[in-house]
């Protein structure tokens, strides 16, 4: 959904202080100093992970680099440069200087382009982040955030004197880049341990974690006699599920009804690789259910504090850092509006991801801590409880962003998760193999958590030097800089006098604003 206040009053509304100014500076608009220049919908037929155009799309604005190439033809009005400052306008609204070589500029983000005679790119690039997450935060979405070129245009940028921009960003880059620099370790050792983590799992569900412990030990059960076991529980829980609706239906279940049961496909491992002894291949659709959440239009309407089954957004998944379980929602039903208005009620130990949008880069997974629901962007897991605790740790080495079509607005569907195929090892390998994997992943969250305050302080550190710059108390004000009120009639004067000048009918660059 779209922004539906005015920027005005989100800057009369803010409390962060990220968009405040000195009393002594004035306001002017974003489209008043800069161009505006929205990218092209370049054919997706055309995209390739190599040869042609690097192209820009929204996952790249952060990052300042792209894997995607455009083997098409093209305008060179849509080419990005080292350098220029990039909005993406889905999703989270991020900003960034672009930092690799000339790309395209492609849908759904952004080139802004300042007039540096009238406004510092630099500092039009410290103060932009606070102003779009303003306007993100007071954008509704039941499904994908959008952030319009118009929106844009009307946010009112803090108008310092031309000089001291100049001041204000050089005091800003000299005490931001030590700041930049160990917020960069900290992400270093971050991302370390995430490696160290999916080598755990990657360990444990090939079997290497506990080789030792199989060279000693002779499981009573193997994989392949677990896996008869979990097929049989989940046929049994289909026709529980039958004779359940029958019942409420207050029919007689037909003759030939079990004969309707959907039995999974047996994988193919003819090119799998060779599993430890005792193992055995088996698809995530032999092991559970999948089921995709929904959100009638009235939901809302019959949200009520009182509910027992609570409804998750996507959103959701975000909250709570590390911790596996959902528990509460902002958003709950009774059972009977929950079943009136057609939600799909999922059990308790379902597995949900993100399925759609930005949150897929994410990899959240999270497990339901009871009887929930789930929103159209969300994808859920009912597991054979036999299979419950495996399936959830495996699970965890799955890079939801690999499953993904790659499009702007990425999505996964149940034919890229039904297939993919799990190696299942012996109930007592697998309980030795998660009791070593959560004893090793316990040491590794303590060092997390650690790095995690470490860049909140960072972060909040970051905040209060940029409060400190847009109120005018990071650098002294100089009585000989042009007035910000001159600089600004200077700016309305020139936009006057090109609002004068008539374009010639049938001339107008397309994609400009």
């Amino acid at each position: 959904m779209a922004f539906t206040m005015t920027v005005a009053e989100l800057i009369d509304a803010d409390t962060s202080g990220l968009l405040a100014k000195h009393a002594t500076w004035e306001r002017v608009s974003l489209e008043s100093v800069a161009r505006i220049l929205n990218g092209a919908p370049f054919d997706s037929t055309l995209f390739s992970t190599a040869g042609g155009m690097p192209l820009v799309r929204i996952r790249d604005v952060t990052t300042g680099q792209t894997n995607t190439h455009y083997t098409g033809p093209y305008e060179d009005l849509y080419l990005v440069n080292q350098g220029d400052l990039l909005v993406g306008m889905d999703g989270d609204f991020n900003t960034g200087l672009w930092g690799s070589e000339a790309a395209l500029l492609n849908q759904r983000v952004c080139k802004l382009t300042p007039n540096e005679k009238y406004y510092d790119k630099r500092f039009l690039a410290f103060a932009l982040p606070g102003y779009l997450a303003a306007i993100n935060a007071h954008t509704p979405s039941v499904t994908v955030k959008h952030l319009s070129s118009k929106t844009i245009g009307e946010i009112g940028l803090p108008l310092p004197p031309r000089a001291e921009q100049t001041r204000i960003v050089e005091k800003l880059e000299e005490l931001l880049s030590d700041l930049d620099a160990g917020v960069a370790e900290l992400k270093a050792a971050q991302k370390k341990l995430g490696q160290y983590r999916q080598s755990l799992l990657k360990a444990a569900v090939e079997g290497s974690l506990t080789a030792e412990w199989r060279s000693k030990n002779t499981p009573a059960e193997t994989g392949a006699q677990l896996l008869e076991r979990i097929l049989t529980e989940r046929r049994a829980r289909w026709e529980a599920k039958q004779l359940a609706r029958f019942k409420e239906q207050g029919k007689t279940p037909s003759k030939d009804w079990q004969t309707k049961y959907p039995e999974p496909v047996q994988p193919d491992t003819t090119d799998l690789p060779e599993l430890p002894q005792g193992w055995v291949w088996a698809s995530v659709e032999q092991l559970s259910e999948l089921m995709s959440g929904n959100t009638p239009k009235d939901a809302e309407a019959r949200a009520t504090v009182s509910g027992v089954i609570p409804w998750f957004k996507v959103g959701d998944m975000n909250r709570g850092g590390n911790e596996v379980w959902l528990c509460t929602s902002q958003i709950n039903f009774s059972r009977e509006d929950a079943t009136a208005i057609g939600m799909k009620i999922a059990p308790a130990g379902t597995i949900v991801f993100p399925k759609r949008g930005g949150a897929i880069a994410t990899n959240k997974k999270r497990r339901l801590k009871s009887e929930a629901c789930f929103d159209l962007n969300t994808m859920g897991l009912v597991p054979v409880s036999l299979a419950a605790e495996w399936l959830w740790w495996w699970f965890q080495g799955i890079d939801l962003g690999r499953l993904s079509d790659g499009s702007n607005v990425p999505q996964i569907n149940n034919p890229d998760i039904a297939p993919l195929l799990i190696p299942i090892p012996p109930m007592e390998e697998q309980e030795m193999i998660i009791c070593q994997l959560q004893m090793a992943l316990d040491a590794t969250h303590a060092q997390e958590v650690a790095i995690n305050q470490s860049l909140k302080q960072s972060t909040a550190q970051r905040q209060n030097i940029l409060r400190a710059a847009f109120a005018g108390q990071l650098v002294p004000q100089d009585p000989n800089d042009e007035p910000a009120a001159v600089l600004l009639a200077r700016i309305r004067a020139e936009r006057t006098t090109r609002d004068a000048v008539k374009k010639p009918r049938g001339r107008r660059v397309k994609g400009e604003t």
